[in-house]
């Protein structure tokens, strides 16, 4: 695959390891900002870094750093910390056949440098991306206008395509790691097993628990309603 989430990509390779440790096993080092060095808590911020196609954790005092728009020259971002779940997605079962996502999870992001919009899918060898079609995709968008707001390199797009609905999420990047992280540590067999998806039940219901209702559509965006 590119360079576009290749740290997700090595986050879902075996091999990568698991946080934590096992019993018998030494303890994981400290792991520490890779800005200043400072000691970093189990949960912390992260900056993407541009030129590297990469995230960066940090500590809060580092994060905020970049918070502003063209700050570090224009190469660092804060990822925001807050999550949005798209109320009345509009989609429809040509539209998710249009993508051609051969799963029911997926997400989507822009780079900044790269005017395309890509996709991906975690699995359990890896993250793979997925030859979006734009068309489609557009069409998508023009039905839920809140998605030309997701913010280049720092959010995701995050669709569940769950008992014949789709569910969507406009997440900071590094929950999309998170869940990556999640499905290859958790895969058993040929499609995943009970364990697996009990486990990703369970992380969707904490993402819209966390999540602020957002409108398919922009606030004071009117809706078009047929003649006649």
């Amino acid at each position: 695959m590119t360079s576009s989430l290749r740290s997700i990509r090595n986050l879902a390779q075996p091999g990568s390891g698991e946080q934590g440790s096992s019993p018998g096993s030494v303890d994981a080092p400290t792991e520490r900002c890779e800005m200043c060095s400072v000691a970093l808590e189990e949960r912390h911020g992260h900056v993407a870094d541009l030129d590297g196609h990469r995230l960066l954790c940090c500590c809060r005092a580092c994060s905020l750093l970049f918070t502003r728009e063209g700050a570090g020259r224009g190469r660092f971002k804060a990822l925001p910390t807050a999550s949005r779940h798209v109320a009345e997605f509009a989609m429809t079962q040509a539209q998710w056949d249009g993508l051609q996502i051969p799963v029911d999870l997926v997400f989507l992001m822009r780079q900044s440098d790269d005017d395309r919009v890509r996709a991906f899918y975690p699995g359990p060898a890896g993250t793979t991306e997925s030859l979006l079609d734009l068309a489609a995709w557009s069409d998508v968008v023009a039905a839920n206008p809140v998605l030309d707001d997701v913010a280049d390199d720092v959010e995701a797009v995050l669709l569940r395509r769950h008992e014949d609905t789709v569910e969507c999420f406009v997440v900071p990047v590094d929950v999309c790691y998170e869940l990556a992280g999640l499905v290859r540590v958790s895969w058993d067999g040929f499609s995943g097993g009970e364990v697996l998806w009990r486990r990703i039940d369970e992380f969707f219901a904490a993402l819209r628990v966390h999540s602020t209702p957002s409108p398919s559509r922009r606030r004071g965006r009117p809706e078009t309603t047929p003649a006649g």
